[in-house]
């Protein structure tokens, strides 16, 4: 599907730049390509000169033309070729050719020189990354990381309906993955079950979504655990499978975490479910508007310590969502800054037991005026299956 030019979220990165008294960012990263240009690149190839004046450049592989033309929200589309028979150096470097010329004549330029991470490109295997010499090339860049951090912590409508779609392909996964699991099945399956659903139903979903792509990490009962692989380990009985959850749909993300128990989990994780669910409760009642985001680390992390679990969970607890699944503001008890209107976060509380085993519980939502409103319609807990 085309969108239209969401100028709403071009004229507040614009205003940003007057600000910060730039005359152009220089992006590269495939989140940022989207944000500022609409324009998901195949292979991280790509770049886009943004003015706060004229029109934009997109810096395009020729054999992403067809995209580009149906996609990008700018006429001023410079092509490069993946291979040259005439010269020898990698793609990026035809890239920064491109991107010296469109950047020529501008007197202040923001580059993403802080930039942690990015979301994949469509290819997802292979990222991209770029070399000392796209940096070298622009001396006197200053670094536009927290300008755009600024920009998109706030969603505009068209980004709010393309995130509702993420969610929508997510719960549904779900709803198929929970007719589907067994006891004995290996969390590999499980896993396939749900990101299958998400590639195959998705990609086409509402007639809008030209790719959708799933990530997951999924564990069962003892091989629930934080930072480790989905593996062999079989989908055990009377305890939860945590699925912990990734759509993107066209370059916009969801971030969840579910759980699906075949028959009636355990008395120890009814213990735990019913504590972690109050927890949450509390933190999605703090999430208005003006309400302080170290505060609100330190308040589930203090309401886990009242349930029995200090110093958990080893993650953050919210954290925003958008053209990336894990992107500013975050959430730390050392932090600053406060929840805004028009903000969507994934809020995340989770407990994880000593040799395996625990819950999480997240989903993602959009600060109103008047608190938060979750974008998912499946469960949080634990759903029977």
């Amino acid at each position: 599907m085309s969108w239209p030019r969401d100028d709403a979220k071009l004229d507040r990165v614009r205003a940003l730049m007057a600000d910060d008294d730039l005359d152009a960012l220089l992006v590269r990263a495939p989140d940022n390509v989207l944000y500022l240009a609409n324009f998901w690149s195949m292979k991280g190839y790509d770049a886009v000169v943004f003015s706060r004046e004229g029109e934009q450049v997109l810096i395009c592989l020729e054999a992403s033309a067809d995209d580009a033309e149906q996609n990008a929200w700018t006429g001023d589309v410079r092509l490069f070729a993946g291979y040259d028979p005439n010269d020898p150096r990698p793609p990026i470097a035809r890239t920064l050719d491109l991107a010296r010329a469109a950047a020529r004549g501008y007197d202040r330029i923001g580059l993403e020189l802080s930039l942690g991470t990015q979301a994949s490109d469509r290819m997802v295997g292979e990222p991209t990354t770029y070399t000392r010499e796209w940096f070298d090339s622009f001396p006197n860049a200053v670094d536009a990381t927290p300008l755009l951090a600024r920009a998109r912590a706030h969603k505009t409508e068209q980004e709010l309906e393309r995130m509702r779609l993420a969610n929508a392909i997510a719960a549904a996964a779900m709803e198929h993955v929970a007719r589907e699991l067994r006891p004995g099945m290996k969390e590999s399956e499980a896993a396939a079950v749900w990101e299958g659903f998400v590639h195959g139903e998705g990609t086409g979903w509402e007639g809008k979504v030209d790719l959708a792509l799933g990530y997951s990490l999924v564990w069962s009962g003892p091989g629930i655990r934080t930072f480790t692989a989905t593996g062999d380990r079989p989908v055990a009985e009377h305890e939860p499978t945590l699925f912990e959850i990734w759509v993107c749909a066209d370059g916009y993300w969801c971030d969840h975490t579910k759980n699906l128990c075949p028959g009636e989990p355990t008395s120890e994780y009814a213990q735990l479910e019913e504590m972690l669910l109050d927890v949450y409760t509390v933190a999605l009642d703090r999430c208005i508007p003006g309400t302080s985001l170290a505060d609100l680390d330190r308040s589930v992390r203090q309401g886990l310590a009242d349930g029995g679990y200090e110093g958990q969970p080893s993650h953050p607890i919210c954290h925003g969502v958008g053209a990336r699944a894990h992107e500013p503001p975050y959430a730390h008890q050392a932090g600053e800054g406060a929840i805004e209107e028009g903000m969507v976060l994934a809020i995340e509380p989770g407990v994880y037991w000593k040799g395996g085993g625990g819950l999480r519980v997240e989903d993602n939502f959009l600060i109103t005026a008047s608190g938060a409103e979750k974008l998912s319609p499946f469960p949080d807990g634990i759903v029977r299956t």
